[in-house]
């Protein structure tokens, strides 16, 4: 079996062939920047990406930590990563638009739990047109009041369109529940009352700590020259003023020390006069670090994983309840969750909650068949094979083995994990996660006392 490869963070360059001869390398700046790249070819596009390992979890409520230093106010992440887009000293926000549009290309940011990326697609051909400008808005974002007070209103309206949608609702519900106090409970783009509440002061302050040499890392996947692109990089930095030649190691990564979850409360109703219920039932779940990880897929593909998974044929299949319905799990650094959704006529909602917690259950005890095991395995495999087909997927991969594992699992290095669950590591892993406390939220009309009967009577 082939093992993954360890990225540690004092060996300053590394180099390897992935499955399909595709070349990885890394390197580390002396002042702690790290670049990724995966070479793959006949590739002519390009995806690029500056990461930090800086995420909603990092965020405090606004004040004084006891070290004197001021705390990044809740939503700050989320605000910053608008606020990069909107202009440099030597580039304006429109400017930095038509810099992609005006080749075709393709440019945005994400903010998650625990980290933040920006992001962008093009030709390999405007690679260098690509590293200039990300390199201008990591380091040298102005953070414009004007501009601020424009994204606040634009943050503000995200959050409500969010707030449209139940599913959106019951997911940020549920994570509140399962997580309770953890940090990672709160939700990404913060509320309206922590957007009203936040000052340009807190998120330059947020800016100013994370934003640093030793927190970057670029990833690079697509047709592209792994020295060419150090270099462009190098350049590019210390044009806006950064001393890359200053040793400093990379920021260490987070802790893996496995959290005790203590659950907020195990069940939520959200009224809305809306046509469906929309359910979804919640348990801790497992870190991102934790070899059971490819059980989980397993078990996840098994339960609610596609249309011949238990949720899909029980539920809609054969009873025609619902349109949508299935499983999901994130894991994290430290705590992890796994769940179930779906959306029904809220008279229904109780039976569905039921058949939910019951085939849930039903693994949990029973297990899983060794035809659903070999067919998950086929389904994961090949959905893995599909996405590497783009470099956004691979750009992406080399970001999240960086910051959160530390490891690259190669395709084949992947194939094998997965081909050494059995049907037993599944069944242990759901009789693990069915011990954890349950959480239901339920977002529509449905009847509560109804809906928690049928959940704690399935449980039971």
């Amino acid at each position: 079996m082939t093992k993954p490869l360890i990225f540690p963070l004092d060996l300053p360059e590394l180099r390897f062939t992935a499955t399909g001869g595709a070349t990885v390398r890394r390197t580390i700046l002396p002042c702690g920047v790290r670049i990724l790249s995966e070479v793959v070819p006949g590739a002519r596009s390009v995806t690029l990406g500056f990461w930090v390992a800086v995420g909603s979890r990092d965020e405090v409520p606004a004040g004084t930590n006891g070290d004197g230093s001021h705390s990044a106010s809740l939503g700050s992440t989320h605000f910053l990563e608008h606020l990069l887009f909107k202009g440099t000293p030597s580039r304006s926000a429109f400017d930095i638009a038509v810099a992609f549009d005006s080749v075709g290309g393709e440019h945005n940011a994400l903010t998650a739990k625990e980290h933040t990326c920006y992001y962008a697609k093009i030709r390999d051909s405007d690679l260098p047109m690509a590293i200039d400008v990300m390199c201008d808005m990591i380091t040298s974002s102005v953070l414009d009041p004007s501009e601020f007070e424009t994204e606040r209103g634009v943050i503000l309206e995200e959050l409500a369109m969010a707030d449209d949608d139940p599913t959106d609702v019951a997911q940020e519900r549920l994570y509140e529940a399962v997580f309770g106090d953890h940090p990672l409970g709160r939700p990404i783009g913060g509320d309206e009352s922590t957007i009203r509440a936040a000052s340009r002061d807190a998120v330059a302050e947020h800016y100013r700590a994370n934003y640093r040499p030793e927190d970057l890392v670029i990833t690079a996947a697509g047709g592209l020259d792994h020295d060419f692109l150090v270099a462009r990089v190098t350049d590019g930095l210390t044009r806006a003023g950064w001393d890359v030649t200053h040793a400093s190691a990379p920021v260490a990564r987070r802790s893996t020390v496995v959290r005790t979850l203590s659950q907020a409360t195990d069940f939520v109703s959200v009224a809305r006069p809306i046509e469906q219920a929309n359910i979804m039932l919640g348990i801790p779940g497992i870190v991102a670090t934790d070899p059971r990880r490819f059980a989980q897929s397993v078990f996840n593909s098994v339960l609610g994983g596609g249309m011949s998974s238990r949720l899909f044929q029980e539920i809609r299949e054969k009873r025609g309840l619902v349109y949508s319905v299935f499983s999901f799990a994130s894991s994290y650094s430290d705590a992890g969750i796994a769940g179930f959704y779906a959306g029904s006529a809220p008279s229904k909602a109780p039976e569905v909650a039921k058949l939910m917690m019951e085939e849930f259950l039903r693994v949990a005890e029973s297990g899983i068949t060794h035809e659903e095991l070999v067919r998950a395995q086929g389904q994961i495999a090949g959905a893995s094979a599909l996405a590497l087909e783009d470099t956004d997927t691979r750009m992406s991969r080399l970001g999240r083995s960086e910051i959160a594992t530390g490891e690259f699992n190669d395709y084949d290095t992947m194939l094998d994990l997965l081909t050494a669950v059995t049907v037993d590591d599944v069944r242990q892993l759901a009789a693990e996660l069915a011990a954890g406390p349950v959480s239901l939220v339920s977002v529509g009309t449905a009847d509560d006392d109804a809906l928690r009967s049928a959940v704690i009577r399935s449980a039971s």
